[in-house]
């Protein structure tokens, strides 16, 4: 085997001596991997090289980002592995490649790609789905999704080497099995309202009573001490044998396990694979799956399981704890809510109608969250216009307990409740709404209640009225919570709901499961794993998403405006100044016309900027909204652009990023964003996103625009914007917009004059700056957080439009002392007057 170079670039003026070493294979410690992660990240800045032998302990190498990696013979900086991984005989019914370096590759061509797909989203984060090759990932927090709906190690390195045209290395074996070692051994079962921490294996239980914060969790403190006594004992040699998990685990509570909790696991790994080399060892992979692995998790069949009861106080503490890395007990928590056997909590009795038909991918993925009859915590990625609602509606029906929805504006709000009516045999009053608004609480025992994340998490006074609904919403146990686009839930400002409310089972429904941040893994510790992620081009082939022509549109910017652009003290007007360019403006009201009246189309222009947006809208004659509009100002704006031929442009702010269906609209026009924000990108496209009536097979029906001034700041953060939407196989065609703008004639600011207006009123008037919406200050990384404003001290003050008025307080109180807190030069001074 031959060996590979691992070249670390030094920095410039380094001219530190190279040195050589090998890096062991064989499996550490805990402190070993930390102190070794350690060393390596002091060598990569000391410039060192580094030789690896084997091609399989290139495993861990991809964690450390500033590495080029390639073979000695070679000065090729990708990864070949050409030389050692060698095709299968049968390679051409073999749908995936998988690499030692835990890459995956699916052939979507393949005949069984529906088979392979299902269940590498199981097991691996997607990474680029484009049309002929999809790229995917093998991480520990995949992995642990994975066992939360009952794979076990043993089955996913058979169907992996089963599906792959080359053999599974040992190291990437070694790694799935090292990481789902404790996966799925330890779970939170509420039930009887109680929390319960439940495991197959007594010995679980054992190792995690002895750390403290654990220790301080469990409600039995003489089931504690027991435990601890044993365990002293042992250590001193008084016991002989070691017990074993069934037989020595009386101390706990011992009952038995539900049936069927394999079903999901089967069908995701029973795939017909015709092989010319079939041996019988090559059997289907779900046939042996029932009799647990080395790593001693079970998916299916009935046994024991010991548990033992902590406090509902300590129920975050001690999942913080369980987590993996350093720090952690590495015994991730699945969470599941046994909701059949709930008789405490008062039934809702919710159902779907007869209309409403549960498309494939919404039925695997609420298969996922019941499959073994229990409701688990997780996480669903649906695109958007897919179906997000009626999932998690399915959901609720499901569950039949009190159903608390959280939303991220009163829009939603409204369009929440209307879904539960729409779907359900629920009735007007028992679905309610808590907002500025509308506040109301369900009279009977069990109900639906749509609120805001920012209701719940406000921290300023309140109305009696809210008070009294937020002290009953905190004293009633929910049955399930359903937050959507849970992707803002890691917020400071929003990860507060977790606590606030007790819940038996949360549902996170989002389209992009990305920040800019790095705290979107937190949803595997506040909500859960990732239970089901569909890919967004499979569902537009079939018809269930709308397909979308987008275009990058350069404008060039005028002379003036270009710069007054460069010059370095108008650096906090350069995002103004390229959002309010001459030729984008033009741009941008010759498309709304041509889609108005051409076409016939619904226009939403999105602008992050608030000075931007209301000079486009007013200028352009258009309603606009934002985040200070009025809710009964926004409904009706919203009602108009759906049902009337009179109103067929909008501007929004970001406001109409999330949460807002509009079925109707088909063309986005981008004048203004968030920096390079990719999930804005893709929030924005979702818009238009919803199944079109008129649409031919294999045309475009709907548009989506992004208006970009050449050679600004903008250009960069625009191809950064587009990184998630290329992923999932979108393809941005670039248009120039001097090609567009052949007679300016009728357009606003095509004469000179009018541009200059403009520019003195940019360079005159400051700017308001974008809209900054609770929850999303995490992930202004790329804008600056002080803006320069036109203002007056008056107003700075905080008393504008107040006066001051002058008056005499008679009324003293008796026991006041008027020498008190006084100078002794002034303590005698009204003695002396008089």
């Amino acid at each position: 085997m031959g060996a590979l170079k691992l070249t670390i670039k030094p920095p410039k003026g380094d001219s530190k001596p190279q040195r050589k070493r090998k890096r062991p294979r064989d499996a550490l410690n805990e402190d070993e991997e930390v102190e070794r992660e350690r060393r390596w990240k002091k060598d990569a800045t000391a410039g060192d090289k580094v030789v690896v032998e084997d091609i399989d302990a290139l495993v861990e190498l991809d964690e450390y980002d500033d590495v080029d990696l390639h073979a000695s013979s070679s000065s090729s900086s990708s990864r070949d592995f050409s030389k050692t991984l060698s095709l299968k005989r049968d390679h051409h019914n073999r749908p995936v490649w998988v690499t030692p370096d835990r890459k995956i590759f699916l052939e979507s061509f393949s005949p069984l790609y529906r088979q392979a797909y299902d269940f590498l989203i199981a097991i691996a984060e997607p990474v680029s789905r484009p049309q002929c090759i999809h790229e995917y990932h093998l991480t520990s927090h995949s992995l642990y999704a994975a066992v939360s709906i009952g794979l076990t190690s043993d089955t996913i390195c058979k169907v992996l080497d089963r599906l792959s045209k080359v053999k599974v290395s040992k190291s990437l074996r070694d790694f799935v099995t090292r990481t789902t070692e404790n996966c799925g051994k330890l779970k939170l079962v509420i039930q009887d309202n109680k929390f319960f921490l439940e495991s197959p294996h007594a010995s679980v239980l054992r190792t995690l009573l002895l750390d403290d914060v654990v220790a301080r969790a469990v409600k039995d403190k003489a089931l504690l001490h027991k435990v601890k006594k044993k365990h002293k004992e042992k250590k001193k040699g008084k016991e002989g044998e070691r017990e074993e998990d069934v037989g020595g685990g009386g101390e706990f509570i011992v009952r038995e396990e539900i049936e069927g909790s394999g079903k999901v696991a089967k069908e995701l790994t029973t795939i017909n694979l015709v092989e010319e080399d079939e041996t019988p060892s090559g059997r289907g992979q779900g046939d042996d799956d029932d009799g647990g692995d080395g790593d001693g998790t079970r998916s299916g069949g009935l046994g024991l399981t010991h548990a033992v009861e902590i406090l509902p106080s300590m129920v975050e503490h001690v999942k913080q704890r369980c987590l993996p890395g350093k720090g952690g007990l590495n015994y991730p928590i699945l969470e599941e809510y046994d909701f059949q056997n709930d008789k405490k909590n008062p039934d809702l009795h919710i159902d779907l109608k007869p209309t409403a038909n549960l498309r494939s991918y919404q039925q695997k993925s609420l298969s996922k969250m019941f499959s073994n009859g229990r409701a688990r915590s997780g996480v669903i990625v649906l695109p958007c216009g897919a179906g997000k609602s009626l999932t998690g509606v399915a959901a609720a029906s499901r569950v039949k307990k009190s159903v608390l929805c959280l939303c991220l504006n009163s829009v939603s709000v409204d369009q929440w409740k209307h879904q539960f009516l729409l779907w359900t045999n629920l009735q007007e009053h028992q679905v309610c709404t808590f907002t500025a608004e509308k506040k109301k609480m369900f009279a009977s025992e069990a109900g639906v209640l749509v609120t805001t994340y920012s209701m719940l998490t406000h921290e300023g006074r309140r109305s009696e009225e809210a008070s009294n609904i937020l002290r009953e919403m905190q004293s009633k146990e929910w049955g399930i919570m359903l937050l959507d686009e849970v992707h803002v839930v890691p917020a400071e400002t929003f990860r507060k709901v977790i606590a606030i409310v007790k819940c038996h089972c949360k549902l996170g429904l989002t389209a992009t499961l990305v920040r800019e941040d790095s705290l979107i893994d937190h949803l595997n510790f506040l909500i859960g794993p990732k239970l089901y992620e569909a890919n967004w081009l499979d569902l537009v082939n079939q018809g269930y998403l709308a397909n979308v022509q987008c275009a990058e549109v350069w404008c060039e910017m005028t002379k003036e405006f270009f710069a007054e652009y460069m010059k370095k003290e108008n650096r906090r007007r350069r995002e103004l100044l390229y959002v309010m360019n001459p030729n984008k403006f033009m741009t941008c009201q010759f498309l709304i016309e041509y889609h108005e009246q051409h076409r016939k189309d619904k226009v939403i222009v999105f602008s992050d900027n608030i000075w931007a947006l209301r000079e486009y809208a007013l200028k352009l004659r258009r309603p606009f909204i934002y985040g200070a509009t009025a809710h009964q100002e926004r409904t009706r704006i919203l009602h108009h652009f759906k049902h009337s031929s009179t109103v067929n442009c909008i501007f929004l702010s970001r406001v109409g990023d999330n949460s807002i269906d509009i079925p109707e609209a088909n063309v986005i026009i981008q004048i203004a964003s968030h920096a390079g924000a990719r999930r804005q990108e893709a929030q924005r496209l979702g818009r238009i996103l919803r199944p079109k009536q008129r649409s031919v097979k294999g045309e475009f029906n709907a548009f989506f625009y992004s208006l970009v001034s050449k050679d600004t700041q903008e250009m960069y953060y625009s191809t950064k914007r587009q990184q998630f939407l290329i992923d999932q196989g979108y393809a941005f065609k670039v248009v120039l917009g001097s090609a567009l703008l052949t007679n300016t004639a009728e357009l606003q600011y095509s004469k000179r004059e009018d541009q200059l207006s403009l520019l003195s009123k940019i360079l005159t008037q400051g700017e308001e700056g974008d809209e900054v919406l609770p929850g999303d200050g995490e992930e202004r990384t790329n804008v600056s957080s002080t803006r320069r404003n036109a203002t007056t001290l008056q107003d700075l003050s905080g008393a504008k439009g107040l006066v001051y008025s002058q008056f005499k307080n008679n009324n003293k109180s008796k026991n006041s002392n008027p020498y008190r807190e006084r100078n002794f030069l002034f303590k005698f001074r009204k003695k002396f007057q008089k």
